[in-house]
């Protein structure tokens, strides 16, 4: 259920930002190159130059395989004088979602021949004491703001899932502010989402109304027949990522050319259905149940051991706490899909997980729902085909 205020999206905005201003002299953009990143930074740099605060350091980690309209995008952007540019182009360890046999790309590696030549402005050796994608938002604030308090503004809406709403909406992130994220509270830095409340339909508004430049890969998308949901303008490989690759030699072949050169396992996206690759219908003939034919794939489909481990550990210890459900058939499936893009870190799972059924189940199993009450969440919003619960077997709560 949504609850409209007086306010609209757009002051809403503009008041958090300029709360954010008053809380911090280190404000830095964060952008993906994407529409949310778009209407974030010309908000922030209206409030930035109404506050007298130009130019604003905007910071963005490029993954080298990117769409060529990303980059295109990113060059206009960078190049406003209201904008210091922070364009990272350093070596990281970035997930292959497409093989088995060559999981990651080293992505700015000395001596590989990279998608294309880096930027003249960028920001070239890795000095941040980290390979991992995630983990240098955090680490490059406490590169460049080591002793001081600084944040992000970031373009993340919780419209785009449940998990983003019930996140961005409970526990405050900073003194009453749930709309953020802590990267490391002992130094005071942050990242917040002034537009989590915009709705896709606001951010276009805002740019058209604006005139705004944009990365054009969208009109591409949208005319390719990509639902709005699946557009994403970042990365290309990842295991969030990797539908583009169905429709990426038809978009931009010679970004499709440059990816197949530097990584191996992309090109047998174009010669497979998505549904063949990354997921599967139909319990295969030979196995009896879908549990069965998860484990033979993790036996047989993952071949570095460090992640067949994980994948086997991952599997009992959800067997042990889910086995209960009277149809646990979609739960399987979704591991079955993580194998499938060798997600060993789980971020496909995880969203499943967070679902709100999946959050039903939990709580009932750790007896934090009586019968009635898990009878009335399952009349509102519960999935009984999903996960099962209105069945005899669960007549009581277990201990567990």
């Amino acid at each position: 259920m949504k609850i409209f205020l007086k306010d609209d999206v757009y002051k809403s905005a503009l008041r958090r930002i300029n709360r954010i201003f008053d809380e911090f002299d280190n404000v830095v953009i964060s952008s993906s190159g994407g529409k949310d990143s778009t209407v974030t930074m010309q908000l922030t740099l209206q409030v930035a130059e109404e506050r007298g605060r130009l130019p604003v350091k905007m910071f963005f980690l490029d993954q080298e395989a990117e769409y060529r309209m990303t980059i295109e995008y990113m060059r206009i952007a960078m190049a406003d004088p209201r904008i210091e540019p922070l364009w990272v182009q350093a070596p990281i360890k970035l997930f292959n979602a497409t093989s088995m046999d060559d999981p990651w790309l080293m992505c700015w590696k000395e001596g590989d021949e990279w998608m294309r030549p880096k930027e003249d402005i960028s920001i070239k050796e890795n000095v941040f004491g980290t390979e991992r994608f995630h983990d240098m938002f955090v680490k490059a604030l406490d590169y460049w703001f080591p002793d001081e308090s600084a944040c992000y503004l970031a373009g993340v809406r919780a419209e785009e899932s449940p998990t983003r709403l019930a996140g961005l909406t409970t526990a405050a992130t900073y003194k009453d502010i749930t709309w953020g994220k802590k990267l490391n509270e002992k130094k005071g830095h942050y990242t917040f989402y002034p537009i989590w409340d915009w709705c896709m339909s606001d951010v276009w508004k805002y740019i058209h109304d604006g005139g705004w430049e944009y990365c054009k890969i969208y009109d591409e998308l949208y005319r390719y027949g990509i639902s709005p949901r699946n557009m994403r303008v970042s990365n290309l490989h990842h295991e969030t990522a990797v539908h583009s690759l169905f429709f990426l030699h038809e978009i931009e072949s010679d970004t499709w050319s440059a990816l197949t050169k530097r990584l191996g396992g992309i090109n047998q996206a174009k010669h497979m259905k998505k549904n063949e690759m990354f997921s599967v219908q139909t319990l295969p003939y030979m196995f009896d149940t879908w549990a069965e034919y998860r484990d033979y794939l993790t036996e047989h489909l993952i071949t570095m051991v460090k992640h067949r481990e994980a994948f086997v550990k991952k599997w009992a210890k959800m067997d042990e706490f889910y086995g209960d459900m009277a149809r646990p058939k979609d739960l399987i499936k979704k591991q079955i899909s993580s194998l499938l893009a060798n997600d060993w870190e789980f971020v496909k799972l995880a969203g499943f997980m967070n679902s709100p059924p999946m959050i039903t189940y939990r709580d009932w199993r750790r007896g934090n729902i009586s019968n009635r009450q898990r009878l009335d969440k399952n009349m509102i919003y519960i999935q009984p085909h999903m996960i099962g619960v209105i069945d005899e077997r669960f007549a009581k709560p277990s201990n567990k």
